[in-house]
């Protein structure tokens, strides 16, 4: 299970970084509304931790903007902020859950595992772009009707541009979601994996469904 923290107090965020971890969750951190916006929309995480009072962007305006981009990750606030009006303020939002500072890290661990019990956020089965359609339970990819023979890294490259269609992904997100890997800067494994993704999904048809943008990543959409 993949967490991430946004938490721009330093002390607090290492101590649930640290507590998650060695709980056996996988845990990024941000300590800043603008990087953990990024993060939400970029990475498939299993829960958000967000705190309210953020510099730069407050967690209203995070789970606000998630919201209205469709991504349905559970989303725990964990802040100050105890007022009723505030508690449901975040639940109209779209958040799950609401641990008020301070709290016992007990407490908050078992509220992450209620929220995470109820199942992981459903996907949908079928994704439709242009004439590209792609079969996500089945592992299947066609264009106008043709099957696409794709590898098992071809197909997780392309399910996650799919899934994040019109989004930007760099290449560094790419290389963590697919190969489970940092990037490196020296290798070009993601270029060349994109490359011969584009030979079999767009070489072939007059319309280009894989674009570059030059200095940030890889984009998937219909123009």
């Amino acid at each position: 299970m993949r967490i991430l923290i946004v938490e721009d107090e330093i002390k607090i965020a290492s101590f649930l970084h640290r507590g998650l971890n060695e709980s056996g969750y996988v845990v990024d951190l941000a300590h800043n509304g603008e990087d953990g916006l990024h993060l939400a929309v970029n990475v498939d995480y299993d829960l958000i931790i967000l705190d309210v009072m953020l510099p730069r962007r407050s967690g209203w305006s995070i789970i606000s903007e998630i919201r209205r981009m469709n991504r349905e990750t559970p989303t725990l606030f964990l802040t100050a902020k105890d007022a009723v009006e505030d508690r449901v303020k975040g639940l109209e939002l779209g958040a799950d859950d609401y641990l008020v500072k301070p709290f016992a890290f007990t407490e908050l661990l078992a509220r992450i595992k209620t929220i995470l019990r109820r199942g992981p956020v459903r996907q949908p089965d079928l994704i439709e772009i242009a004439d590209l359609l792609i079969d996500l339970p089945r592992h299947k990819a066609s264009r106008c009707g043709a099957h696409l023979n794709l590898t098992p890294k071809e197909f997780s490259l392309l399910s996650l541009l799919a899934r994040h269609q019109g989004d930007v992904l760099s290449r560094s997100i790419i290389a963590d979601q697919v190969w489970d890997m940092n990037f490196d800067s020296d290798t070009n494994v993601v270029d060349v994996a994109v490359r011969r993704l584009r030979a079999k999904v767009d070489d072939p048809y007059p319309q280009k469904l894989i674009h570059t943008l030059r200095g940030a990543g890889y984009v998937l959409e219909e123009r």
